[in-house]
């Protein structure tokens, strides 16, 4: 059967997602088996008029926020000893829609006030810590950026049944008269009955000037994946302390205490082996190494990898972030100054790759270690006691 496509949201014909709620099954594409699409428009409290796409491939579904720059919100895996679930039980209640979160407000916090997804995306002029102007104190750069608070302007749903493949592609614009002009084009996509969902972005500046841009996933992980005795297992070269408090806790950087209310941020800045091409896994495991989740992307394009360790107590948000990214979250002029920014000619663009796997038994979680033990194998790794000048900012 060919593939269909439907159009979502198409803001140049004023096609509004309110007006056609989708629910897409084998009866509508034959050869989808359990495989299925909802659409979804939010009603009430901060998520009052959030796009959602429920893609469910028959064994991992995942909702997809057109509204909030092709987050993905969450995801479950089916599993013989029951759901995975994937994400984090964020204090805000959302999804937020994003004309309730106010990137400019003066701490440059603002950012936090819709933050509760499984995967966010950070930038694109700036990704990092929030940026004040030394001399008026004004803010230049809020945290981790604005494109995971900028609708999709054009969304389009892809289902190949042959192919065993559902694909959502979204657009969207991160844009400023006189400044800034660029353009994500998302391209999400599925296979029938996997357990992983794959994430190919394209990042375009169609200003006639040349740009700068970083790029961050912030890949979110709490409760039950995320407890006491969990660990990041990866391939690293290097493990280096953001400041003093993470150097106070380097010995145990890559395993995670059971909730602690008070606790206070740390943050481990690494690079990590890959193969070949460039290609490397990251993976958070439960303390018995009976389920876990893979991060799986390139160091060519995503060459810097930071772990967010925040395990408050549960009603705080107990969550841990995996990282890839083209820089370390740290103030944007910092990172400029080390040349850890991506440099785009006029109509140059520059693609990002990531997978989601989901490892939903023992056997899965122990294959996808000796995979990041093969990449790693016989190549240096070291761990640092302190913060290095190259990577953290003062």
């Amino acid at each position: 059967m060919p593939a269909r496509t439907w159009t979502l949201v198409d803001q140049a014909s004023g096609l509004n997602p309110l007006s056609q709620q989708l629910s897409i099954t084998d009866r509508d594409v034959p050869g989808l088996g359990k495989a299925s699409v909802l659409t979804r428009v939010w009603s009430g409290g901060l998520a009052d008029g959030v796009l959602s796409v429920e893609v469910n491939n028959g064994k991992l579904s995942f909702d997809v926020l057109p509204t909030r720059g092709m987050s993905l919100w969450r995801a479950i895996l089916a599993t013989a000893e029951g759901p995975l679930v994937l994400g984090w039980k964020s204090p805000n209640r959302g999804p937020v829609h994003p004309a309730f979160v106010d990137l400019g407000e003066p701490s440059g916090l603002g950012w936090l006030d819709g933050f509760d997804e499984l995967l966010v995306r950070c930038g694109l002029e700036s990704n990092g810590a929030p940026e004040f102007d030394d001399e008026t104190n004004r803010l230049k750069y809020p945290l981790h950026g604005r494109i995971g608070n900028r609708p999709a302007h054009h969304v389009t749903l892809s289902i190949d049944p042959d192919a065993g493949e559902i694909k959502l592609v979204g657009v969207v614009e991160e844009t400023r008269f006189h400044f800034l002009k660029l353009r994500l084009t998302s391209t999400i996509t599925t296979k029938i009955g996997s357990s992983a969902v794959s994430v190919h972005d394209e990042v375009l500046n169609f200003s006639a000037t040349p740009a700068t841009m970083q790029m961050l996933y912030h890949v979110n992980f709490g409760l039950p994946l995320l407890d006491g005795g969990s660990r990041v297992v990866a391939p690293v070269k290097n493990v280096v302390p953001r400041n003093a408090r993470a150097a106070s806790g380097i010995k145990s950087w890559d395993s995670y205490s059971a909730p602690e209310p008070g606790f206070e941020e740390q943050v481990y800045f690494t690079d990590l082996h890959g193969t070949d091409d460039g290609t490397t896994r990251a993976m958070l495991k439960n303390a018995h190494a009976t389920r876990g989740v893979s991060v799986v992307y390139n160091t060519r394009q995503l060459p810097c990898f930071s772990i967010w360790k925040d395990t408050a107590a549960e009603a705080d948000g107990y969550v841990t972030g995996l990282e890839p990214g083209t820089n370390y979250p740290n103030p944007r002029s910092f990172e400029t100054a080390k040349e850890r920014v991506v440099k785009l000619a006029p109509g140059q663009s520059q693609a990002f790759d990531l997978t989601l796997e989901a490892h939903g038994s023992a056997a899965e979680v122990s294959a996808a270690e000796a995979e990041v033990a093969r990449i790693g194998a016989n190549r240096p790794s070291e761990v640092h006691p302190q913060p290095l000048a190259e990577w953290c900012a003062p």
